[in-house]
């Protein structure tokens, strides 16, 4: 369970922490970076399609993604109902997050539905920020070792999972280039996440922290 002194510090991480989304673009990887996070409308960049990693479960989310745009899921079950709900949408908040950059909208059905509180407050913003410097997302992220580590009360939990930016870089819309970044032991990325069940039964991030380097996460 999570003590009242976890409770505090974790609703500090947003203030303490920067997020990355973008593949490699800067070698900060304490948190503390100036990583860009692209986004930009989906109709400059090409057709969209539904992303092959959302589920077929019910109510499930369907992400849309431009066609040179990939998100690769790799989820094992936990062998427990309220954990494997728990990594489920830890994952849908990831390809939500992702979507909504790619598509520059800010406001995006499930980056609302997945996030909430200072996460969302967070994300909408940068969202709307990158927007704005005419950038997009390309390549491939791909996300894994998805892992409950606490439960409170069966409402609120804490998560940890990995990104691989590797393959993942920023584009400039108006001229398509791609600004792509040697990939290094920073291009892979240990997350960290506090959630809390929502009156729907969704459970969405609402802190987040990061770190890339991180020995947990880094291959190849």
């Amino acid at each position: 369970m999570l003590t009242t002194r976890q409770r505090t510090a974790a609703a500090g991480l947003l203030a303490a922490v920067a997020f990355s989304v973008t593949g490699c673009s800067s070698d900060s990887g304490d948190g503390s970076g100036s990583d860009k996070i692209a986004g930009a409308e989906a109709a400059e960049t090409g057709s969209s399609s539904p992303s092959a990693s959302a589920s077929a479960e019910k109510d499930a989310p369907v992400f849309e993604l431009p066609s040179d745009l990939k998100i690769d899921i790799q989820r094992d079950a936990a062998g427990d109902s309220v954990k494997d709900a728990i990594l489920r949408d830890a994952a849908y908040s990831a390809q939500a997050n992702i979507e909504a950059f790619a598509q520059g909208q800010s406001q995006s059905a499930q980056l609302n539905r997945y996030f909430a509180g200072d996460a969302l407050t967070y994300w909408v913003k940068q969202v709307a920020d990158f927007k704005k410097d005419g950038l997009t997302l390309t390549g491939e992220y791909r996300y894994y070792d998805f892992k409950v580590t606490d439960v409170a009360n069966g409402k609120t939990a804490a998560a940890t999972y990995c990104e691989d930016q590797s393959k993942a870089y920023s584009k400039e819309i108006k001229t398509k280039k791609v600004l792509r970044t040697k990939a290094s032991d920073k291009s892979y990325v240990l997350y960290t996440v506090q959630v809390a069940k929502d009156a729907a039964g969704d459970w969405q991030v609402t802190q987040q922290s990061w770190k890339k380097g991180d020995a947990s996460c880094v291959q190849g």
